[in-house]
């Protein structure tokens, strides 16, 4: 299904560290097969897949003198994914149709970003990566047979904590959800979403060095119908804030890949060490995200039943759908 929302946007593809000089990546991206590769220059390119010649896919082929050249019949691709060689007619000049489909690719916040049509905004704004008070580390990926939004409500959900997270984010004795606030917003790119305030949970263990409980208050961004952005004050500090952006991959309509990027307060532990404690909440959320069904996320506002501590679920619903997403969804109209 091609979705105009998702198809012009960015989405996370892979780590940036995981494209070396004279390698080739594979990626997925709404059941498209990507080809990733950096350039001499340091430029990351994505490349449908598939020769134009006979389709074989590219990534089983070599990167040689700076130019990807395919397996099957040595066709030979320069960086901007127009073929410069044909060993079977070497006089030959390639017609401009025999080029590789080119995507547009970026790198930002650790990752590789991929738009399979035209972009229709700049990526997507996360301040706190560029706050020299916060330490970076990228967890994931982590892959899990369900939709994309299934999975962005789920990192809004502050109601699971005490029973999917028992003994780190909630416990069984504390599982009130205070009321809070959620609003409209608009980011500084002048892109909407939606801003959730005054969210307040008591949890037995703060982050991956704190023990003994305490009250947590976050602030939820949507950014983009696939990015959360949550941000906390870290104890004892009143200037700035920690964050936890969740930006998913829709490897198609079911299945998704999930990318986590940290910006924490904590210089003492490993990079693994964050990384394990965030494998350890995730992986809890896991099953639960794959035994939800449907996999799709119905819109329709009677397809489930709501309640008060779901209101920010209730605005990310209906976020998708103003943005008549249709891509990982069931829609008022199909529900009906």
């Amino acid at each position: 299904m091609l979705d105009p929302i998702l198809y012009d946007d960015w989405h996370p593809v892979a780590a940036s560290g995981q494209i070396q000089a004279g390698q080739i990546l594979t990626a997925q991206l709404m059941g498209q097969e990507i080809a990733l590769w950096r350039s001499a220059d340091g430029v990351i390119h994505a490349w449908e897949d598939r020769c134009p010649h006979r389709g074989t896919r590219l990534s089983i082929g070599s990167i040689v003198a700076d130019q990807l050249v395919c397996a099957y019949h040595g066709w030979r691709f320069n960086s901007g994914g127009s073929c410069t060689h044909i060993p079977a007619q070497p006089e030959w000049t390639p017609a401009k149709s025999a080029c590789a489909k080119v995507y547009s690719a970026v790198e930002r916040y650790g990752l590789v970003w991929v738009c399979l049509g035209v972009p229709a905004a700049a990526l997507l704004p996360f301040p706190e990566y560029d706050d020299p008070n916060l330490r970076k580390v990228l967890c994931g990926p982590y892959r899990v047979e369900t939709s994309a939004p299934r999975i962005v409500e789920n990192f809004l959900d502050m109601g699971h904590f005490s029973f999917v997270h028992d003994g780190i984010l909630g416990e069984p004795t504390h599982t009130a959800v205070r009321d809070y606030k959620v609003d409209a917003w608009v980011d500084e790119t002048g892109e909407a979403g939606i801003l959730a305030t005054q969210c307040v949970f008591w949890q037995p263990q703060t982050n991956s060095l704190a023990h003994g409980g305490s009250e947590v208050e976050y602030t939820y961004r949507v950014v983009r119908p696939l990015t959360a952005i949550l941000t906390k004050l870290p104890q004892m500090q009143q200037t700035f804030r920690e964050a936890i952006s969740l930006h998913v991959q829709p490897l198609d309509e079911a299945s998704s890949q999930v990318w986590i990027v940290l910006a924490m307060t904590n210089f003492v532990q490993s990079e693994q060490e964050l990384r394990d404690f965030q494998d350890r909440i995730f992986l809890q959320d896991k099953p639960i995200l794959e035994n939800q069904l449907p996999r799709r996320l119905p819109l329709a506002a009677n397809r489930e039943v709501s309640i008060a501590a779901d209101k920010l679920s209730v605005f990310y619903r209906r976020y998708l759908t103003q943005k008549n997403l249709r891509y990982g969804v069931i829609t008022a109209e199909q529900h009906a």
